[in-house]
């Protein structure tokens, strides 16, 4: 008797843990659990210092959600890429990104494009 009784424990701490493992683990394991993390994860929205928004200003650059929309995408290619400091421009504007902050250093026009040296740029991307 006394048998049966530890025997019918086992049976039912067993199915306890079993049920509780697989309430919680998905179909696909360790891998796809933490790909759904990954996907979960938001990235920040890229914002503008102080000399970005007065440049941007100052050469009549629209500063809009379609833009920052724009300047993200980018941004979180060059993250996937590894590089930490990029420039991202389009046809009529660029702006410097550091990556790791979300941060847009400074905004020049296409006008002043030619002009300009860009140093410590490990990176570039096409909006």
């Amino acid at each position: 008797m006394i048998e049966r009784l530890h025997n019918q424990g086992l049976v039912q701490q067993q199915t306890a843990a079993t049920s509780s493992v697989s309430g919680k683990a998905p179909a696909g394991g360790f891998g796809q659990l933490l790909q759904e993390r990954l996907n979960q994860q938001t990235t920040p929205d890229v914002t503008f210092s102080k000399h970005a928004k007065t440049r941007a200003e100052e050469r009549g650059i629209e500063i809009t959600q379609s833009l920052i929309d724009q300047l993200k995408g980018g941004m979180i290619r060059a993250q996937a890429k590894g590089a930490t400091n990029v420039i991202a421009m389009d046809s009529e504007k660029a702006f410097i990104i550091n990556v790791p902050n979300a941060k847009v250093i400074t905004a020049i026009t296409q006008d002043e494009m030619g002009e300009s040296v860009f140093t410590n740029i490990d990176g570039a991307v096409f909006l």
